[in-house]
């Protein structure tokens, strides 16, 4: 098992989690990845020199045995609760900016939001949020 990480290592590791799940996480993803990590709130006081080598660790993580899981469980325990509808607006960010969701996101979307305990109606809200931002 992982060592705890920081909510910001988290909150990258949801991130990468989502960007990876279709098996190829692009150049963009990953500098969606940075964007948001340099611009949000929530990144306050993150070394973003660090981005590179915590993807790295989530991706190694990943493609272990029940990888998913425990990165799962890792990130649960590692955000806070009041992180945790944070946490899914990051995977939903990262899922929506191709505009098109694949069957693979859906499914990793409902892991998370099961895993965090948020409630169908938070995440109906925050998909929604991020469907007018994406919308052409």
């Amino acid at each position: 098992m992982l060592d705890t990480l920081s909510h910001h290592e988290a909150l990258v590791y949801v991130m990468v989690m989502m960007s990876a799940v279709d098996t190829a996480m692009s150049e963009e993803e990953l500098e969606r990845i940075g964007a948001l990590s340099r611009v949000l709130p929530v990144f306050e006081d993150f070394d973003d020199e660090r981005l590179m080598d915590i993807a790295s660790d989530c991706a190694a993580q990943l493609s272990g045995p029940e990888g998913l899981d425990i990165v799962l469980e890792v990130i649960r325990e590692a955000l806070p609760e009041r992180l945790y509808d944070t946490a899914y607006a990051l995977a939903v960010e990262l899922a929506a900016a191709d505009l098109a969701i694949r069957s693979e996101e859906i499914r990793l979307l409902q892991m998370l939001r099961d895993r965090l305990g948020l409630d169908k109606l938070t995440c109906a809200a925050i998909e929604r949020g991020a469907i007018a931002r994406f919308r052409r």
